[in-house]
């Protein structure tokens, strides 16, 4: 009996020394999980433990997913269709690919009125929009709008249906002229023109909530004049027979300000702003829009470009028709001017603007805290 007993215990022993090989079913069922303390332990003991030798892609490889994703900070950008969001489409373009600095949220907007609120609420960081509108906001929320640079020139068009004839501004009077952009740059730059003839009174101005409204009233005949912007005027001319482009705004507006005294003011129409928070907050993320933006504004002018540059402004629906864009694009006068170079350009406009209705500019021009320094 005793040898017996011995011989078992003797077996218990061995068994015990080799261990017995758990189900695969019953793996983690009732211990804790892995922390990833004790993963990451794992995952370099079994890097430690393969094989030296490796080939010099799998070792980039390797490194790569070793290294922490970069932090990219979140910038909500409104953008307005047209030519002031036209600058933006390479950089959207990057920001898809996860290739931008930043990490953009955009959202694309057909009138001005909608994107001040939402820059007020904070509910945006960076917008583009109306020169003039820049100066509003800055007053109206006690200088929490800063400028960030100028995105657009003049690119306002006066465009004649069949029967009409306008070869000057004087032939104008007592016409009535369709036109968006009522209370933004699109309404002052216009009465300026018609004030400088003192034809202010002698022509019926109705304003349209949209571009699209005015090519809708130039489509159905009820319209007969209206003035509208690149790339809108393209879309019209394509879509309706027998439009004419009469005047171009922008040497009306020179003429004017000649007439006036005040040559050599150029009619800068578009920007891209900041709320000053954001811009306290996240001063490299700024630094690096800047950076990023006017690279997108380069590419989006050169004309090696075109193709690409016009169908990206389909894809991201700021012009819907890539061949309007490409034929757009050339006439849209997109820039990039930003710092004490955009300070200088602007603030005779400004003063122009406030010289003929205070209320252009939000009751007062904006002082030197409201442009934004590089």
């Amino acid at each position: 009996m005793k040898k017996i007993i011995s011989l078992l215990l003797t077996l218990c022993l061995l068994l015990s020394a080799c261990g017995t090989k758990v189900p695969e079913s019953e793996k983690n069922t009732t211990s804790a999980p892995e922390t990833a303390a004790s993963q990451s332990a794992a995952s370099t003991a079994e890097s430690s433990s393969a094989p030296a030798e490796t080939t010099g892609e799998e070792t980039s490889a390797s490194a790569a997913e070793s290294l922490p994703p970069a932090e990219k900070t979140q910038v909500n950008f409104g953008l307005l269709a047209g030519p002031t969001g036209m600058g933006a489409a390479k950089l959207l373009s990057e920001n898809e690919a996860s290739a931008s600095l930043n990490a953009y949220a955009c959202t694309l907007f057909n009138a001005p009125t909608d994107v001040a609120p939402k820059l007020i609420s904070g509910e945006l960081d960076i917008a583009a929009v109306p020169t003039n509108l820049a100066a509003v906001l800055y007053q109206k929320t006690n200088g929490a709008v800063k400028l960030l640079a100028l995105n657009t020139l003049g690119v306002l068009y006066l465009l004649t249906a069949d029967g009409e004839s306008v070869t000057s501004v004087e032939d104008l009077k007592g016409k009535t002229v369709y036109s968006s952009g009522q209370g933004a740059v699109p309404e002052y730059v216009l009465n300026y023109i018609l004030d400088a003839y003192d034809l202010k009174d002698e022509v019926n101005v109705v304003y349209e909530a949209e571009h699209d409204a005015v090519i809708a009233a130039l489509a159905s005949g009820k319209a007969k004049i209206a003035v509208l912007p690149e790339p809108k005027v393209t879309a019209a001319l394509n879509k309706i027979q027998g439009l004419t482009p009469a005047l171009d705004l922008t040497q009306e507006w020179n003429k004017a300000v000649e007439k006036r005294g005040q040559a050599g003011c150029t009619l800068s129409m578009g920007c891209v702003v900041v709320r000053n928070a954001f811009a306290e907050e996240h001063p490299e993320a700024v630094t690096a829009f800047l950076k990023e933006y006017e690279a997108s504004i380069t590419y989006m002018n050169d004309p090696a470009n075109a193709d690409e540059a016009a169908a990206l402004c389909e894809h991201f629906s700021i012009i819907p028709n890539a061949a309007v864009a490409k034929k757009a694009l050339p006439g849209s006068q997109l820039c990039f001017v930003a710092g004490e170079d955009m300070k200088t350009q602007i603030a005779p406009f400004y003063q122009i603007l406030f010289d003929y209705n205070p209320a252009a500019v939000g009751g007062k021009l904006p002082d030197d805290a409201f442009y934004f320094a590089k």
